[in-house]
Protein backbone atom coordinates (compact mmCIF):
# COMPACT_ATOMS: atom_id res chain seq x y z
CA UNK A 1 0.00 0.00 0.00
CA UNK A 2 1.54 3.62 -1.21
CA UNK A 3 0.93 6.60 1.35
CA UNK A 4 0.75 9.32 -0.21
CA UNK A 5 2.74 12.47 1.40
CA UNK A 6 0.69 15.41 2.97
CA UNK A 7 -0.04 18.19 1.50
CA UNK A 8 2.77 19.76 4.39
CA UNK A 9 5.01 17.50 3.95
CA UNK A 10 4.55 17.93 -0.56
CA UNK A 11 5.59 22.27 0.46
CA UNK A 12 7.85 21.23 3.01
CA UNK A 13 9.74 19.22 0.68
CA UNK A 14 9.39 21.67 -2.24
CA UNK A 15 10.91 24.39 0.10
CA UNK A 16 13.77 22.40 0.77
CA UNK A 17 14.47 21.81 -2.98
CA UNK A 18 14.60 25.85 -3.70
CA UNK A 19 17.98 27.14 -3.80
CA UNK A 20 17.56 30.62 -1.92
CA UNK A 21 15.36 28.29 1.34
CA UNK A 22 18.98 26.59 1.32
CA UNK A 23 20.91 29.56 0.60
CA UNK A 24 19.34 30.93 3.42
CA UNK A 25 19.09 28.14 5.89
CA UNK A 26 22.93 28.22 5.76
CA UNK A 27 23.08 32.12 6.47
CA UNK A 28 21.39 31.24 9.44
CA UNK A 29 23.39 28.43 10.98
CA UNK A 30 26.83 30.59 10.46
CA UNK A 31 24.70 32.98 11.94
CA UNK A 32 24.01 31.59 15.62
CA UNK A 33 27.15 30.02 15.23
CA UNK A 34 27.74 33.67 15.63
CA UNK A 35 25.77 34.14 18.44
CA UNK A 36 27.35 31.38 20.30
CA UNK A 37 30.73 32.11 19.66
CA UNK A 38 30.77 35.60 19.99
CA UNK A 39 33.95 36.45 21.16
CA UNK A 40 33.15 37.99 24.57
CA UNK A 41 30.07 39.96 22.67
CA UNK A 42 32.16 40.85 20.12
CA UNK A 43 29.81 39.25 17.41
CA UNK A 44 26.83 41.65 19.29
CA UNK A 45 28.69 45.11 17.94
CA UNK A 46 27.62 46.93 14.68
CA UNK A 47 31.47 47.79 14.17
CA UNK A 48 31.78 43.52 13.86
CA UNK A 49 28.62 43.61 10.83
CA UNK A 50 30.02 46.87 9.18
CA UNK A 51 34.13 45.55 9.19
CA UNK A 52 32.35 42.12 7.34
CA UNK A 53 30.64 43.67 4.79
CA UNK A 54 33.39 45.93 3.82
CA UNK A 55 36.10 43.21 4.18
CA UNK A 56 33.38 40.73 1.64
CA UNK A 57 32.79 43.64 -0.83
CA UNK A 58 35.50 43.21 -3.06
CA UNK A 59 35.01 39.51 -3.34
CA UNK A 60 31.29 40.07 -3.80
CA UNK A 61 31.93 42.47 -6.79
CA UNK A 62 33.87 39.63 -8.22
CA UNK A 63 30.97 36.99 -7.70
CA UNK A 64 28.45 39.67 -9.11
CA UNK A 65 30.61 39.17 -12.42
CA UNK A 66 31.06 35.09 -11.63
CA UNK A 67 27.29 34.58 -11.55
CA UNK A 68 26.83 35.90 -14.57
CA UNK A 69 29.38 33.78 -16.82
CA UNK A 70 28.67 30.50 -14.29
CA UNK A 71 24.44 30.66 -15.15
CA UNK A 72 26.37 30.28 -18.96
CA UNK A 73 27.89 27.09 -18.19
CA UNK A 74 31.00 28.56 -18.31
CA UNK A 75 33.75 29.48 -15.54
CA UNK A 76 36.15 33.03 -15.17
CA UNK A 77 39.31 32.04 -13.16
CA UNK A 78 40.85 35.18 -14.15
CA UNK A 79 38.68 37.45 -11.95
CA UNK A 80 41.66 37.79 -9.14
CA UNK A 81 44.52 38.88 -11.88
CA UNK A 82 42.06 40.96 -13.99
CA UNK A 83 41.56 42.48 -10.48
CA UNK A 84 45.44 43.08 -10.08
CA UNK A 85 46.24 44.20 -13.65
CA UNK A 86 43.16 47.36 -13.24
CA UNK A 87 44.20 48.39 -9.54
CA UNK A 88 48.36 48.26 -11.03
CA UNK A 89 47.14 50.27 -14.11
CA UNK A 90 45.00 52.72 -11.91
CA UNK A 91 47.01 53.65 -9.37
CA UNK A 92 49.81 54.23 -12.07
CA UNK A 93 47.50 56.43 -13.89
CA UNK A 94 46.40 58.62 -10.28
CA UNK A 95 49.18 57.89 -7.94
CA UNK A 96 52.03 58.45 -10.38
CA UNK A 97 50.80 60.22 -13.61
CA UNK A 98 48.46 62.26 -11.42
CA UNK A 99 45.49 61.96 -14.37
CA UNK A 100 41.93 63.02 -12.76
CA UNK A 101 39.59 59.96 -11.73
CA UNK A 102 37.45 61.37 -14.48
CA UNK A 103 39.91 59.61 -16.71
CA UNK A 104 41.74 57.16 -14.53
CA UNK A 105 37.99 55.36 -13.98
CA UNK A 106 37.16 55.00 -17.39
CA UNK A 107 40.06 53.94 -18.71
CA UNK A 108 40.69 51.19 -15.69
CA UNK A 109 37.04 50.12 -16.51
CA UNK A 110 37.71 49.66 -20.30
CA UNK A 111 40.91 47.51 -19.63
CA UNK A 112 38.94 45.49 -17.38
CA UNK A 113 35.95 44.57 -19.99
CA UNK A 114 38.68 44.33 -22.60
CA UNK A 115 40.58 41.26 -20.94
CA UNK A 116 37.06 40.00 -20.19
CA UNK A 117 36.25 40.37 -23.59
CA UNK A 118 39.08 38.26 -25.02
CA UNK A 119 38.36 35.44 -22.98
CA UNK A 120 34.62 35.36 -24.09
CA UNK A 121 35.99 36.19 -27.70
CA UNK A 122 38.50 32.73 -27.37
CA UNK A 123 35.40 31.21 -25.56
CA UNK A 124 32.69 32.00 -28.45
CA UNK A 125 34.41 32.20 -31.21
CA UNK A 126 37.99 29.89 -31.58
CA UNK A 127 35.64 27.43 -29.16
CA UNK A 128 38.11 27.45 -26.55
CA UNK A 129 37.21 25.47 -23.52
CA UNK A 130 36.24 28.40 -20.74
CA UNK A 131 38.95 26.81 -18.01
CA UNK A 132 41.61 27.11 -20.73
CA UNK A 133 40.24 30.68 -21.84
CA UNK A 134 40.46 32.27 -18.31
CA UNK A 135 43.12 29.92 -17.03
CA UNK A 136 45.20 31.63 -19.99
CA UNK A 137 43.58 34.95 -19.14
CA UNK A 138 44.55 34.72 -15.57
CA UNK A 139 48.15 34.41 -16.48
CA UNK A 140 48.73 36.83 -18.93
CA UNK A 141 46.95 39.18 -16.87
CA UNK A 142 48.87 38.65 -14.11
CA UNK A 143 51.81 39.23 -16.15
CA UNK A 144 50.75 42.55 -17.69
CA UNK A 145 50.43 43.83 -13.90
CA UNK A 146 54.00 42.85 -13.17
CA UNK A 147 55.27 44.44 -16.53
CA UNK A 148 53.93 48.07 -16.14
CA UNK A 149 54.43 48.29 -12.63
CA UNK A 150 57.83 47.10 -12.81
CA UNK A 151 57.41 44.41 -10.12
CA UNK A 152 57.29 46.53 -7.46
CA UNK A 153 54.13 47.96 -5.63
CA UNK A 154 52.63 51.21 -7.28
CA UNK A 155 52.24 54.05 -4.21
CA UNK A 156 52.59 57.45 -3.35
CA UNK A 157 56.39 56.73 -2.96
CA UNK A 158 57.17 58.08 -6.81
CA UNK A 159 60.88 57.64 -8.00
CA UNK A 160 62.37 60.57 -9.34
CA UNK A 161 65.23 60.76 -12.36
CA UNK A 162 68.76 60.94 -9.88
CA UNK A 163 66.95 58.21 -8.09
CA UNK A 164 65.77 59.57 -5.09
CA UNK A 165 61.49 59.41 -3.79
CA UNK A 166 59.00 62.06 -3.96
CA UNK A 167 56.06 61.05 -1.93
CA UNK A 168 52.99 62.92 -2.98
CA UNK A 169 49.65 62.94 -1.23
CA UNK A 170 46.66 60.63 -1.59
CA UNK A 171 44.36 61.60 -4.12
CA UNK A 172 41.12 62.72 -2.59
CA UNK A 173 39.38 59.71 -5.22
CA UNK A 174 40.63 57.23 -3.09
CA UNK A 175 40.17 58.76 0.56
CA UNK A 176 36.52 58.46 -0.68
CA UNK A 177 36.32 54.96 -1.64
CA UNK A 178 37.62 54.58 1.68
CA UNK A 179 35.81 56.25 3.68
CA UNK A 180 32.37 55.27 5.61
CA UNK A 181 29.35 57.47 5.71
CA UNK A 182 26.17 57.20 7.77
CA UNK A 183 28.00 58.58 10.85
CA UNK A 184 31.37 55.72 10.19
CA UNK A 185 28.57 52.86 9.75
CA UNK A 186 28.47 51.97 6.50
CA UNK A 187 32.17 51.99 3.69
CA UNK A 188 31.62 53.19 0.78
CA UNK A 189 32.77 49.76 -1.03
CA UNK A 190 30.03 48.31 0.59
CA UNK A 191 27.51 50.89 -1.01
CA UNK A 192 29.76 49.60 -4.46
CA UNK A 193 28.65 46.27 -4.21
CA UNK A 194 25.19 46.48 -3.08
CA UNK A 195 25.43 49.01 -6.79
CA UNK A 196 26.91 46.40 -9.02
CA UNK A 197 24.60 43.69 -7.28
CA UNK A 198 21.17 45.35 -8.02
CA UNK A 199 22.32 46.58 -11.70
CA UNK A 200 23.58 42.92 -11.93
CA UNK A 201 20.20 41.53 -10.60
CA UNK A 202 18.17 44.17 -12.97
CA UNK A 203 20.44 42.78 -15.73
CA UNK A 204 19.37 39.36 -15.20
CA UNK A 205 15.87 39.92 -13.90
CA UNK A 206 14.43 42.49 -16.36
CA UNK A 207 16.45 42.74 -19.59
CA UNK A 208 16.33 40.06 -22.57
CA UNK A 209 19.77 39.73 -22.23
CA UNK A 210 19.27 38.04 -18.76
CA UNK A 211 17.06 35.67 -20.68
CA UNK A 212 19.17 34.73 -23.37
CA UNK A 213 22.32 33.94 -20.51
CA UNK A 214 20.03 31.35 -18.65
CA UNK A 215 19.13 29.68 -21.89
CA UNK A 216 22.64 29.70 -23.43
CA UNK A 217 23.79 27.80 -19.96
CA UNK A 218 20.32 25.99 -19.71
CA UNK A 219 20.98 24.16 -23.26
CA UNK A 220 22.96 26.41 -25.86
CA UNK A 221 22.04 23.93 -28.79
CA UNK A 222 18.25 24.50 -28.13
CA UNK A 223 18.75 28.29 -27.24
CA UNK A 224 20.87 28.57 -31.00
CA UNK A 225 17.92 27.12 -32.68
CA UNK A 226 15.77 29.58 -31.13
CA UNK A 227 17.51 32.44 -32.29
CA UNK A 228 19.23 33.58 -29.13
CA UNK A 229 22.87 34.96 -30.17
CA UNK A 230 25.11 32.67 -28.49
CA UNK A 231 28.35 33.66 -29.26
CA UNK A 232 27.38 37.46 -28.34
CA UNK A 233 25.95 36.32 -24.88
CA UNK A 234 28.99 34.55 -23.89
CA UNK A 235 31.19 37.56 -25.13
CA UNK A 236 28.79 40.20 -23.12
CA UNK A 237 28.79 37.96 -20.10
CA UNK A 238 32.59 37.66 -19.67
CA UNK A 239 32.88 41.32 -20.58
CA UNK A 240 30.81 42.36 -18.02
CA UNK A 241 32.96 40.13 -15.53
CA UNK A 242 36.27 42.26 -16.56
CA UNK A 243 34.51 45.41 -16.29
CA UNK A 244 33.29 44.34 -12.73
CA UNK A 245 36.71 42.77 -11.67
CA UNK A 246 38.06 46.50 -12.89
CA UNK A 247 35.34 48.24 -10.59
CA UNK A 248 36.75 45.76 -7.72
CA UNK A 249 39.96 47.00 -8.25
CA UNK A 250 39.53 50.52 -7.99
CA UNK A 251 38.00 49.32 -4.75
CA UNK A 252 41.11 47.08 -3.74
CA UNK A 253 43.56 50.03 -4.80
CA UNK A 254 42.21 52.57 -3.14
CA UNK A 255 41.27 50.35 0.21
CA UNK A 256 44.73 49.97 0.67
CA UNK A 257 46.28 52.99 -1.17
CA UNK A 258 48.65 51.60 -3.45
CA UNK A 259 48.64 49.08 -7.07
CA UNK A 260 50.17 45.64 -6.07
CA UNK A 261 51.07 43.32 -8.81
CA UNK A 262 49.92 40.37 -6.58
CA UNK A 263 46.86 41.74 -5.74
CA UNK A 264 43.64 39.16 -6.31
CA UNK A 265 46.12 36.22 -5.94
CA UNK A 266 42.95 32.90 -5.34
CA UNK A 267 40.10 35.61 -5.35
CA UNK A 268 38.58 33.42 -7.99
CA UNK A 269 38.34 30.79 -5.95
CA UNK A 270 36.32 32.91 -2.83
CA UNK A 271 34.37 34.44 -6.14
CA UNK A 272 33.41 30.80 -7.02
CA UNK A 273 32.64 30.13 -3.50
CA UNK A 274 30.39 32.36 -2.76
CA UNK A 275 28.64 31.79 -6.03
CA UNK A 276 28.11 28.15 -5.37
CA UNK A 277 27.06 28.54 -1.19
CA UNK A 278 24.90 30.70 -2.65
CA UNK A 279 22.62 27.88 -4.80
CA UNK A 280 23.74 29.17 -8.88
CA UNK A 281 24.32 25.66 -10.11
CA UNK A 282 27.73 25.23 -12.12
CA UNK A 283 26.23 23.24 -14.75
CA UNK A 284 24.39 26.63 -15.89
CA UNK A 285 21.03 27.99 -16.25
CA UNK A 286 20.07 28.58 -12.95
CA UNK A 287 20.80 30.96 -10.33
CA UNK A 288 21.01 34.67 -9.79
CA UNK A 289 22.63 37.64 -8.02
CA UNK A 290 20.20 37.39 -4.82
CA UNK A 291 21.66 33.99 -4.05
CA UNK A 292 25.25 35.45 -4.50
CA UNK A 293 24.77 38.35 -2.08
CA UNK A 294 22.95 34.99 0.17
CA UNK A 295 26.58 33.45 -0.32
CA UNK A 296 28.62 36.59 -0.01
CA UNK A 297 27.28 37.12 3.37
CA UNK A 298 27.82 33.54 4.71
CA UNK A 299 31.36 33.70 3.63
CA UNK A 300 31.36 36.74 5.55
CA UNK A 301 30.31 36.35 8.46
CA UNK A 302 31.93 32.78 8.25
CA UNK A 303 35.54 34.74 7.90
CA UNK A 304 34.52 37.21 10.71
CA UNK A 305 33.65 34.73 13.58
CA UNK A 306 36.76 32.86 12.86
CA UNK A 307 38.44 35.63 12.79
CA UNK A 308 37.24 37.31 16.51
CA UNK A 309 37.51 33.82 17.86
CA UNK A 310 41.36 33.49 16.82
CA UNK A 311 40.82 30.67 14.36
CA UNK A 312 43.92 30.51 12.25
CA UNK A 313 43.68 30.54 8.43
CA UNK A 314 44.85 26.84 7.75
CA UNK A 315 41.44 26.34 9.79
CA UNK A 316 39.47 28.71 8.03
CA UNK A 317 40.68 27.19 4.70
CA UNK A 318 39.67 23.52 5.56
CA UNK A 319 36.02 24.63 6.55
CA UNK A 320 35.43 26.77 3.51
CA UNK A 321 36.40 23.87 1.28
CA UNK A 322 33.63 21.44 3.37
CA UNK A 323 31.27 24.07 2.65
CA UNK A 324 31.93 24.68 -0.49
CA UNK A 325 31.86 20.36 -1.08
CA UNK A 326 28.68 20.42 0.56
CA UNK A 327 26.94 23.34 -1.27
CA UNK A 328 27.64 21.28 -4.54
CA UNK A 329 26.37 18.18 -2.61
CA UNK A 330 22.92 19.61 -2.26
CA UNK A 331 22.74 20.99 -5.68
CA UNK A 332 22.77 17.23 -6.45
CA UNK A 333 20.56 16.39 -3.69
CA UNK A 334 18.23 18.98 -5.26
CA UNK A 335 17.65 17.60 -8.74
Amino acid sequence: MTISPSPRETALGSALRSPAVRALAALALVFILGLLFNADGSFFRWNTHRDMLRHISVFGILACGMTLVIITAGIDLSVGSILGFTAVLFSILTLQWGLSPWLAVPAALLAGAACGLVSGGLIARFRLQPFIATLAMMVFARGLAKWISGGRKISTAVQLPDGSFEYRDVPAFFRLVNSKLFGDNVAVVTLVFLACALLAGLLLARLRWGRHLYAVGGNEEAARLSGVPVGRTKLLAYGLSGFLCAVAGICQAAQEQQGDPEAGATYELTAIAVVVIGGTNLMGGKGGIGLTFIGAMTIGYLEKILSINAVGESTRLILTGLIIVGAVLLQRVRK
